[in-house]
C-alpha cells in the first residue's frame, strides 16, 4: 500500500481535479478555473519549508521566531517549463548570525526540497480505454 494516493480526474479541457484523502485541489493548466500546476508547485515547496524553517531555527536554539512570510518568486521558459524558483522569507524573530545555519537544516527537512531532483519522474502505466 503507498503512503500517499491521489485520484485526479479531466473530465474535458485541462482542469483536473484531485482529491486525496477529504482534501479536494482544482488545477487548471490554462489558470482559468483555479491555479496552474507551476503556481502549485511553487506553493506547495513553500508550504513545505516554512515548518521546515521553523524546526530548524528551533533545532538552532530559537523558541519562537514569531511571524513567517515567504515571497515566492519563479521562472518559466518559453515552454512554460520551471526554470528557478526563489523564496524571499521574512521573519519577525531575530535569527542573527545563525541564519544560513536556519536554512541549510530546512532544506535538508523539506520533503519537497528534497523532492526536487534531477530524476525524480513518475513511473507511468497507462489503460487505455478504460471507460
Amino acid at each position: 500500500m503507498a503512503d500517499i494516493e491521489v485520484t485526479s480526474t479531466c473530465e474535458e479541457g485541462y482542469t483536473v481535479r484531485s482529491v486525496t484523502g477529504e482534501w479536494e485541489l482544482v488545477v487548471d493548466a490554462l489558470g482559468e478555473d483555479g491555479p496552474t500546476a507551476n503556481q502549485v508547485l511553487a506553493a506547495d515547496y513553500a508550504s513545505c519549508f516554512v515548518p521546515a524553517f521553523r524546526v530548524g531555527a528551533n533545532k538552532e536554539g530559537f523558541d519562537d521566531i514569531g511571524h513567517v512570510e515567504v515571497d515566492v518568486t519563479a521562472d518559466l521558459d518559453e515552454d512554460d517549463d520551471l526554470t528557478g524558483i526563489a523564496f524571499d522569507i521574512h521573519v519577525e524573530g531575530s535569527l542573527g548570525d545563525s541564519v544560513d545555519d536556519v536554512v541549510a537544516r530546512a532544506e535538508d527537512i523539506c520533503h519537497v526540497h528534497s523532492a526536487l531532483r534531477e530524476g525524480l519522474h513518475a513511473d507511468i502505466s497507462v489503460t487505455d480505454e478504460a471507460f
